[in-house]
């Protein structure tokens, strides 16, 4: 049976500052915002625009070197894998969220108010590791590794 194959790839500006907390067991997570905007042309011939917003998580010291470098505006690519996640919130309320897992990101143009004349790569190398001697937490976490 041939196996499946889960990988997004998206080129956007973040919305927001990047937002870095911890799990439980001291692992770096960042969140990012990131904005992808699409032109196209409607039936009326009038250029319409659609702007889809993205959860991107990075998971370990990738994301707590991101954490320094990335601001609200910056041009990035994100190369990843999709995941859906389900759970209960306090007061017993199913929820749903979609995130984009990055393993690799890659900077793009100038970023707004840092020195980034030169695109970087942030990226693993390899099997999609959370960055230098670190490995991605497997799913079979819970709400509570979760900081947000």
């Amino acid at each position: 049976m041939a196996e499946g194959l889960n990988r997004v790839t998206l080129i956007g500006n973040l919305g927001a500052d990047p937002e870095l907390k911890y799990t439980q067991n001291g692992q770096g997570v960042l969140r990012l915002r990131l904005a992808t905007t699409e032109s196209f042309m409607n039936r009326a011939n009038e250029r319409q625009q659609r702007t889809d917003w993205h959860t991107v998580i990075v998971w370990g010291k990738r994301g707590e070197a991101l954490n320094n470098i990335l601001s609200k505006g910056r041009s990035i690519c994100v190369e990843g894998r999709i995941q859906y996640r389900q759970w209960e919130d306090k007061d017993g309320n199913k929820r749903n969220s979609t995130e984009i897992v990055a393993q690799n990101i890659v900077l793009l143009g100038s970023g707004r108010g840092r020195d980034s004349s030169a695109p970087g790569d942030f990226g693993g190398g390899g099997g999609g590791g959370g960055g230098a001697g670190s490995t991605p937490p497997t799913d079979d976490f819970g709400d509570d590794d979760i900081p947000f």
